[in-house]
């Protein structure tokens, strides 16, 4: 296994030397500009956090930080357009490279522990087993060569020097100034409210999409989810319930989605490997599952359908920020 270098530390403390001081809470009078930065903030520190653990090869860490960066990716979506400028590309190029990096060794890990919890008493999965420990090893030790790479450094750094003081936030433009100084409260409520409708119209098609639109469907869950997340901080006591019951349905939703492709990949990543990998393609080929599960998400997106949306009264009044 790669050990941690004294590289990673210094990455770690670079984006920390370098900022301005920011309330530690979000308000809802607050402007887009700050929200954004602490919100962005938040979420490049946990991929940070998880750099170390996931070179050393500890599938929680890899998990974490993928989560971390699915964050930090559809914070920059959120706060779009505001954030559009000449360099997001190349900052969301370099994100989604990671993504990609995490993603392989991240596919074999759910893939064996499903292998091993269906079929662990068999003999026959040894051998298996092996062709996938191969590849998970492999995939590891490139992975931690990515992690410990120049270029993971220099997306740190840019990433972090973009999120501080980008193009986007000095722009002079009439409209790039009011995205900056719009209310987080403003913002929120209009953003949250278009990609449920978005992520509703498409759920009401489940049970007809194939993988990849179900796919793509399960990505606008986990933005929506993961917005609301990051946006704990806005909701007044009175308004937790309602929060606490969106979140509900759509991580029920997202817990089957999950499965259903996890089953995909599995089923892929089977049959690419060969001798005993042509074979156990089919462990993750269950019709009876499939249906449960797509009976689960729908349900649980009849029942969102029927929630009311998030409103601007939802969101707390600005109380006292924590420094």
């Amino acid at each position: 296994m790669a050990r941690p270098t004294k590289t990673s530390t210094a990455v770690r403390a670079t984006p920390a030397a370098q900022r301005n001081a920011l309330p530690g809470r979000l308000s809802p009078g607050m402007a887009c500009d700050t929200a954004f930065r602490i919100i962005a903030r938040r979420h490049l520190d946990a991929v940070l956090a998880q750099h170390d653990g996931t070179c050393r090869g500890d599938p929680d860490a890899l998990h974490q930080i993928r989560i971390a960066l699915t964050h930090l990716r559809t914070a920059i979506r959120f706060f779009s357009p505001m954030v559009d400028d000449a360099l997001r590309p190349n900052v969301w190029a370099e994100l989604k490279w990671l993504n990609g990096q995490l993603g392989m060794v991240r596919d074999l890990d759910v893939a064996i522990e499903r292998i091993v919890a269906e079929s662990a008493k068999e003999l026959a999965v040894v051998a298996e087993l092996q062709h996938w420990d191969e590849k998970r090893t492999e995939s590891h030790r490139l992975l931690a060569r990515a992690l410990q790479s120049a270029r993971y450094r220099r997306l740190v750094e840019q990433t972090s020097i973009w999120i501080e003081s980008g193009p986007w936030s000095t722009r002079r433009s009439k409209e790039a100034m009011r995205l900056r100084r719009c209310t987080l409260a403003e913002h929120a409520t209009e953003r949250l409210a278009e990609w449920e409708t978005t992520l509703l119209k498409k759920a009401r098609k489940l049970r007809k999409l194939d993988v990849e639109k179900r796919h793509k469907l399960r990505i606008l869950n986990k933005r929506l989810t993961y917005s609301i997340e990051s946006l704990q901080d806005l909701f007044a006591e009175e308004s937790l319930t309602k929060q606490k019951s969106i979140l509900k349905k759509l991580r029920k939703a997202q817990r089957s989605l999950g499965r259903l492709n996890d089953d995909a990949r599995g089923h892929a990543l089977a049959a690419s490997l060969n001798g005993a990998g042509l074979e156990a393609s089919n462990r993750f080929r269950n019709r009876k599952r499939e249906k449960k599960l797509l009976r689960t998400a729908s349900t649980a997106y009849r029942k969102l359908d029927k929630t009311k949306p998030f409103r601007s009264s939802d969101l707390a009044p600005s109380s006292e920020p924590e420094v």
